[in-house]
């Protein structure tokens, strides 16, 4: 039931609901992408493979930071939905000016910590030398921009939260729109702009980015008169010990998650860039094509996570079910068919972004390996989404920790040595995809990823009936 305060989740048709939710998520995440091909195109073809090598170091390590935001938001997407799900609105305004209070931190620690160790970061991962110099100046400028980008993480989480997922998709598109124009102007120095080079692109995400906030804070302050449940105000510090407590024991699992996944890159990074430049340059082309096939598994489970949560809050068990079958249909579909064009033509899809026979060659055996598995990470995000909808962040977390440190890196250690190759790495990535299936889809068939609910809605509970504008009204006194 869509409303100016958001969309009920909890009646009405499960796969519409599915599509018509993660369809402008999936959206933005094109547009992301989007973006992120075009700055890999200017900087692949017209800056060299040394400047795509720099950019391909510093990711996996903008990737394991950005992983405590994403992680920390996921848990108040968690709690924003089952509470929405509930129609407990004074809990759900307590969540947001917790979340707000905590992200906003995290994201000035975090910067600072990765302006202060950037460089023995990037040692540590045996970045090759002739990258090096540029990867800490592009990285140490990029990495300005986390307190913007942890804030749009959280007022998104909020949002889709309450089953609103357009709001964030219009100031997207906004920041990647800008961000394509000043890319150029930044790189080469057009219209009176200084010529940055690599480090061009990094100030143009930044500037976007604090741009995108500051409007999407505006507009929410607008609509706070008309009694938006996410609208910035300033918090209720005396009633945000037990939230941020409850936001910390889901998020930090979260946390732990994302980075873990960010960490493990960082690894495997590490690992092929000791067999070369021409390695790491394919192995950040290939992952490009990566980023479309895993876009429908991670919005279709962060959608799955908000349909779980709002139900769950709401009482509706077996509707859950019904959302796990839709999802695998979606998402398993979808990444189905992103796989057969990756083997099948995945020259062509490389030569959008490099153009060196050598790097092409070592992308396509990439393609072959690690495409021929997306479908099993497309299934993946789609149990991961119910769990974590219930609050049990900590079993995704475990089942991230067996298939990245038990499996993936380990493995690709080994079989690269024993191989005396790169491409051991790509059957090791492809092994891990298998492994985080079977134990996702292990645990959600055992039904104990119900036991941690953060808060069940009692049944008949009175507020679940409650008009959302009379019930924020009522209990907040802010509309």
């Amino acid at each position: 039931m869509p409303s100016k305060f958001g969309t009920d989740l909890t009646t009405g048709s499960i796969p519409r609901h599915i599509v018509t939710f993660s369809l402008p998520m999936l959206i933005g995440g094109f547009l992301q992408t989007t973006y992120s091909f075009i700055n890999a195109i200017w900087v692949g073809q017209y800056l060299g493979t040394a400047a795509l090598a720099a950019v391909t170091v510093s990711f996996p390590i903008v990737f394991t930071i950005f992983g405590v935001g994403m992680g920390m938001t996921l848990a108040t997407n968690i709690l924003v939905s089952q509470s929405f799900g509930a129609r407990r609105f004074d809990e759900l305004r307590r969540v947001v000016d917790g979340s707000t209070v905590l992200i906003y931190g995290l994201g000035l620690l975090l910067t600072a910590l990765g302006e202060l160790f950037t460089p023995q970061i990037l040692r540590a991962m045996d970045t090759p030398a002739d990258v090096f110099a540029p990867s800490v100046s592009y990285l140490r400028i990029y990495l300005l921009s986390l307190p913007f980008s942890f804030g749009m993480f959280a007022l998104r989480s909020m949002l889709q939260g309450t089953g609103d997922s357009k709001t964030p998709l219009y100031f997207l598109l906004g920041s990647v729109v800008l961000t394509t124009v000043l890319d150029p102007l930044l790189i080469f120095g057009r219209l009176g702009l200084p010529e940055l080079g690599l480090n061009g692109t990094a100030w143009a995400t930044l500037f976007s980015q604090a741009v995108a906030l500051v409007a999407l804070n505006l507009y929410l302050h607008a609509r706070r008169s008309r009694g938006s449940l996410i609208a910035p105000s300033w918090p209720r510090f005396g009633q945000l010990g037990p939230t941020i407590r409850k936001t910390l024991r889901i998020g930090v699992p979260a946390a732990v998650q994302q980075s873990v996944v960010a960490l493990g890159m960082v690894v495997v990074t590490g690992i092929v860039n000791g067999f070369g430049e021409v390695a790491t340059a394919a192995f950040g082309a290939a992952s490009r094509i990566d980023q479309i096939a895993f876009l429908p598994a991670i919005n279709m489970g962060m959608a799955i996570s908000t349909l779980a949560g709002q139900n769950l809050g709401a009482g509706h068990h077996g509707r859950v079910r019904e959302i796990f079958a839709w999802g695998c249909v979606f998402s398993g579909g979808m990444t189905l068919l992103i796989s057969a064009m990756a083997v099948a033509f995945p020259e062509a899809l490389l030569r959008v972004f490099i153009t060196d026979p050598a790097v092409i060659e070592l992308g396509v055996s990439y393609l072959h390996t690690v495409g021929a598995c997306y479908v099993f990470f497309g299934l993946t995000f789609v149990s991961n989404g119910i769990i974590n909808g219930a609050g049990a962040t900590m079993i995704t977390t475990a089942t991230t920790l067996l298939s990245l440190w038990v499996v993936r890196a380990p493995l690709a250690y080994w079989l690269s040595r024993e191989m005396h190759s790169v491409k051991g790495v790509w059957y090791a990535i492809a092994a891990s995809f298998i492994v985080s299936m079977v134990a996702g889809t292990a645990y959600y068939a055992s039904g104990r990823w119900k036991r941690p609910l953060v808060q069940k809605a009692p049944p008949g509970n009175p507020a679940r009936q409650a008009d959302p504008a009379q019930a924020f009204a009522s209990e907040v006194g802010e509309v």
